[in-house]
């Protein structure tokens, strides 16, 4: 370990607050930390640490805050971005007599309360999301205060501030606005464990950002780096290819009991995490789910399950990332592979922290390249969309809300909150009391970066397809796509040792992975309530759908993330994927969804949705059901008029108003209907994603005389 070589009184004392902080009078400085705690405390300079996970980057800027307080100086701001983070850093700071509070989502009640502390100057250290940074009364009211008295800014995850990064943050850029506003002689730490030479550089030029020579500033402040090896010795890597989904299963059924301590088991969606941990449970393994969608409340009982080693592991999806710590974490396994080299090292990276020894095995899967292209085009900001979105605020001329700007512009909720921080982080908008606005300043949209990060993001995800075949050490390689120029073997993952992880899959294990991949089934939610600003594409509906018009809850074989059919259905619906005719497997799944749906009325009839991309795929289906369950098929809604005001890949209200105008009941379906007035009516499609379509063809049926709809398609979206 590096001792301090200044061997006065400032390091005399940051070394006692070290040992308070760790509880351990032995502890010193690991290399690095005693230099960047000089460079803020002493120096009162910049510094970025880009240091592995677990060397203790916490501990510089705790020990640098409390140096700095004794010296009059004011609060440390800490801008933190995941909840679960700030809960383990408030308590490590109480250990070292650092006096910390949060002011988050999740404390609301609280901020009064934290405002007043602030006030009395009982605070020693502040943590904020980065979203905090764009809440108008935050930033209006309490962010102006907090900058005349700033001691220090900490940045912590500082990779997020980059879009080249693997967890680009659009609300970590308002930082180098932040910078610019703070008086001369503040220092700026930033940290990160993730970042390879491009990030290391973009984060450098946006911690040079100072006030102009005018306010009494430098026009670039200078910045020290500190960056360590990335190599973690506790780590044992491998990949393990497996030829199928049930064998990958079969696997984790057959080996989990002999992974060392508990763990995570990271799978690339949420379905794929939900299936799995209850293939799991139901083996008799002590695992729970965890992905964004769950209740925070879930996930924090979650996160501290784990800790407890209450369970033998979650089953998450990326949303169990920055900012959880357990220290003794003994495994990281993933069912399908991260996007990147450096997502990946990000990851297995909660493992072995306070270990000599963690396990860090990889199975990939097939489906892994069609998983990543959907997510790395999914975040990209599109200019006209962002045009669109600057035109309706102008337009407007005073501050609309979220769901107002979503009924005039063509996106998606968290597409549309994703590019307004984009818009606002550059200029464009701003968020203020009631919403946002335009700002009037020009725009231009940058179309050679986001072209280079797409360009970046293809380079990353063939990097990672590299690390699964490479003959080259694990851990090397991992180091050297992250910039690390002391890469070397590590001597003991699979490359360099050999591999240490079994590779067998018990056949008993393996069949129950075959059954639980073969289950067929998930629910169609009906839609009970009509978006907001309809009427602005044309849909003179408001309010909840009319009782006598709703569909019942509907049935889908699968969803297209799903590990089992979704393989297949992926393959019905991929992009010049052949219209064809339903096969006999697909339809014998079919019948045992409508074998165990459990209706409270079985259906006298069966109508198809018409379909302009897969006609014989959607009218087999129906025919063939109806044929199997003896039903008549009354034909297929007729199809009147052109797509409406809308877009397929919309927001709610536009592909409501691209489908309502498109069906009607025809002359010949209404006899039809007719003769089976009141009666239950199955209505097929091939592909359910905003839901509107089976919810306006459905209310067509119904007000034609249907007594009830219960929809069916072959699959969901997720």
């Amino acid at each position: 370990m590096q001792q301090p070589t200044n061997t006065g009184t400032l390091a005399d004392d940051a070394r006692d607050i070290l040992r308070r902080l760790v509880g351990n009078d032995g502890a010193d400085f690991h290399e690095g930390q005693w230099e960047a705690i000089e460079t803020l405390v002493q120096d009162r300079s910049r510094a970025l640490v880009v240091q592995r996970t677990g060397w203790g980057k916490s501990a510089v800027y705790f020990v640098a805050t409390l140096l700095l307080r004794r010296q009059g100086s004011g609060p440390t701001l800490l801008v933190s971005p995941l909840l679960a983070l700030m809960r383990d850093q408030v308590a490590a700071a109480g250990r070292a007599g650092v006096r910390a509070l949060s002011m988050n989502s999740s404390n609301a009640h609280e901020w009064d309360d934290v405002t007043r502390a602030l006030a009395a100057d009982e605070v020693d250290v502040l943590l904020v999301s980065p979203e905090r940074l764009t809440n108008p009364r935050f930033r209006d009211e309490q962010l102006p205060q907090l900058v005349d008295r700033i001691g220090l800014l900490v940045v912590d995850e500082a990779h997020c501030i980059s879009d080249w990064g693997h967890d680009f943050r659009p609300d970590y850029r308002r930082l180098r606005t932040l910078l610019q506003r703070m008086p001369d002689g503040v220092p700026v730490l930033a940290t990160t464990a993730t970042a390879n030479g491009r990030v290391v550089a973009d984060v450098e030029e946006q911690l040079r950002a100072a006030p102009a020579p005018s306010g009494g500033g430098t026009a670039d402040a200078p910045v020290v780096t500190i960056r360590g090896p990335l190599a973690r010795r506790s780590l044992r890597l491998g990949v393990l290819r497996l030829r199928s989904n049930e064998e990958r299963l079969g696997w984790l059924l057959s080996h989990l009991g002999d992974m060392p301590g508990s763990g995570i088991i990271y799978t690339l969606t949420v379905s794929a995490a939900q299936d799995t941990a209850r293939l799991l449970a139901q083996a008799g393994h002590a695992v729970r789910s965890y992905t964004g969608r769950d209740d925070p409340g879930d996930r924090e009982q979650a996160e501290e399950d784990l800790k407890q080693n209450r369970v033998k592991a979650l089953v998450a999806t990326s949303a169990l990332g920055m900012g959880f710590d357990k220290p003794d974490l003994g495994f990281v396994i993933h069912l399908g592979a991260p996007s990147s080299p450096v997502s990946y090292y990000q990851q297995v990276g909660r493992a072995g922290r306070a270990t000599e020894h963690a396990d860090v095995l990889l199975l990939p899967g097939s489906e892994d390249p069609e998983i990543w292209q959907y997510f790395a085009t999914a975040s990209m900001p599109k200019e006209r969309a962002a045009h669109a979105v600057i035109e309706e605020l102008a337009h407007e001329g005073r501050p609309m809300s979220v769901p107002a700007l979503e009924a005039r512009v063509s996106l998606r909720r968290a597409q549309l909150e994703l590019l307004l921080k984009v818009l606002d982080v550059e200029g464009a908008v701003t968020r203020v009391q009631g919403g946002w606005t335009a700002t009037g300043e020009s725009w231009t949209y940058d179309a050679e970066r986001y072209r280079q990060v797409a360009e970046t993001r293809e380079r990353e995800q063939q990097a990672m397809l590299e690390y699964e075949s490479t003959g080259m050490c694990r851990m090397e390689f991992l180091q050297r796509a992250l910039d690390d120029e002391t890469a070397a073997p590590c001597g003991r993952c699979d490359r360099c040792a050999g591999p240490w992880y079994p590779t067998d899959v018990d056949a008993e294990a393996r069949g129950s992975a075959s059954s639980s991949l073969d289950r067929v089934g998930v629910p169609i939610e009906p839609r009970l309530r009509w978006p907001t600003g309809a009427n602005t594409v044309g849909v003179p509906l408001t309010g909840a759908v009319n009782a006598g018009e709703v569909v019942q809850e509907g049935r889908a074989l699968a969803r297209l993330t799903d590990l089992g059919w979704g393989n297949r259905l992926r393959e019905v619906f991929a992009a010049g994927a052949p219209d064809a005719p339903v096969d006999d497997a697909l339809i014998g799944a079919c019948v045992r969804v409508l074998a165990e749906w459990g209706w409270a009325e079985r259906p006298a009839a069966v109508v198809s949705v018409p379909s302009l991309g897969r006609p014989q795929l959607v009218g087999s289906l129906a025919r063939r059901i109806a044929e199997v369950g003896r039903l008549p098929y009354l034909g297929e809604l007729d199809l009147v008029a052109p797509d409406g005001p809308g877009e397929a890949r919309g927001n709610s209200v536009f592909r409501l108003g691209r489908v309502y105008p498109r069906f009607a009941v025809g002359p010949a379906l209404a006899e039809d209907l007719d003769a089976i007035a009141g009666r239950a009516v199955l209505l097929v499609d091939d592909l359910v994603d905003s839901r509107w379509t089976m919810t306006v063809a459905g209310r067509l049926l119904r007000r034609a005389g249907a007594g009830s709809v219960l929809p069916f398609a072959l699959a969901t979206q997720g």
